[in-house]
């Protein structure tokens, strides 16, 4: 008997059904009949093939529709991955424009910071400018103050000397205005009694 394995299930399947259902009622004579004969010897079959056959394709039947489940499970999970995808992407996509204006955000305040900062530096190198310059003219203030402070110093003890002649001067003044005063005094006595000598010698 004739093997069909090289034809598909299906194909088989159908081909034993026609050879079972009509083979047997076909009325030929002669050469005819012989040739029907051999045919159908050729394509002849037996039942437990045929069951086998029929078997195997129930079964590739049911693998098929499985397969067919698992692959709509498959598409299904495939479809919300997808979408899940699409929303990860737009909020990925949502997040990205929010970093990027944030980050220019960041930078434009950075570089405000900066400005400011270079400010803030040019302001203080001013004002430490200005303080220096300030403490060289304190400083020549200050040298200023105790070069005067010598020289009224000086004038002090310059004065205190002329105040020390001064005194001095006095008291040697009022010593010879005394001593002259006496001077004058006794004078005057010794005249006054050579006066009251001279009418007793009359």
């Amino acid at each position: 008997m004739t093997s069909l394995s090289s034809h598909g299930p299906r194909v088989q399947a159908e081909k034993l059904s026609s050879l079972l259902l009509w083979t047997p009622f076909r009325r030929v004579k002669g050469s005819a009949m012989m040739n029907a004969m051999v045919l159908q010897d050729e394509n002849f079959v037996s039942k437990e093939e045929f069951q086998a056959v029929e078997k195997k394709l129930v079964e590739e039947k049911a693998a098929h529709a499985k397969t067919k489940v698992l692959l709509a499970k498959e598409e299904e999970k495939l479809q919300f991955a997808l979408g899940e995808v699409e929303v990860l992407s737009k909020q990925l996509e949502k997040e990205k424009l929010a970093f990027e204006k944030a980050l220019s955000s960041v930078k434009s305040k950075v570089l405000q910071e900066s400005s400011k900062k270079d400010q803030l530096i040019t302001k203080c190198n001013e004002i430490e400018s200005h303080i220096i310059k300030q403490e060289d003219i304190l400083n020549g203030k200050e040298n200023e103050i105790k070069e005067l402070q010598q020289v009224i110093s000086q004038q002090k003890q310059i004065f205190r000397n002329h105040m020390s002649d001064f005194r001095i001067q006095k008291q040697q003044e009022s010593y010879m205005a005394q001593v002259l005063d006496q001077k004058r005094k006794k004078a005057s006595g010794t005249h006054q009694a050579h006066s009251h000598q001279h009418p007793r010698e009359k």
